[in-house]
């Protein structure tokens, strides 16, 4: 009988993790990809305000297509509701990889994935060694982008980088 049993569990958990055949090709995903922090969370990161290193955070973007258009990832600096929040131009820049400041009317920057290919980029911030006391802080968010065309988006669990100054 415990034989039984055994065998009637395993024909269960067989059945019950065969493989499904769900649709491919959704018409609603062929122009949706995603972009997201590596490692994948929302973890904080603090650094000293001296660091003359660029600080990096890399981003994923995700897609399995090759399109005629750029699909462009958004991104923003927020202190919205942060105690003691960093100053873009007295405490960091957002900057390219060779250190140059890229210029922003609000505190949004743009990530350019040519042809919507898969992808790494790095979001690049340099910091100014401001001499205030006390921790600055902010955090880096990734933001949906949505188009006509394409949408970027982002997860859950890895669009924003909190960031310490100390």
């Amino acid at each position: 009988m415990k034989q039984l049993t055994y065998i009637l569990a395993l024909a269960f958990l067989l059945t019950a993790c065969e493989k499904k055949d769900y649709p491919k090709g959704l018409a609603e995903y062929e122009h949706h990809y995603y972009a997201v922090f590596v490692p994948n969370n929302n973890s904080a990161v603090t650094v000293q305000r001296s660091q003359s290193a660029l600080l990096k955070f890399p981003v994923q973007f995700y897609s399995t297509f090759t399109r005629e258009y750029d699909a462009v990832a958004k991104y923003a600096v927020s202190t919205y509701g942060i105690p003691n929040p960093a100053v873009r131009g007295v405490d960091f820049d957002i900057v390219d990889k060779n250190g140059v400041v890229i210029p922003s009317n609000d505190t949004t920057y743009n990530m350019v994935f040519p042809k919507a290919i898969q992808t790494m980029d790095t979001i690049y911030i340099r910091l100014l060694n401001n001499a205030a006391p006390g921790a600055r802080k902010m955090e880096i968010h990734i933001l949906d982008n949505i188009t006509e065309v394409w949408r970027v988006d982002r997860f859950s669990t890895a669009y924003r980088r909190p960031v310490t100054i100390n």
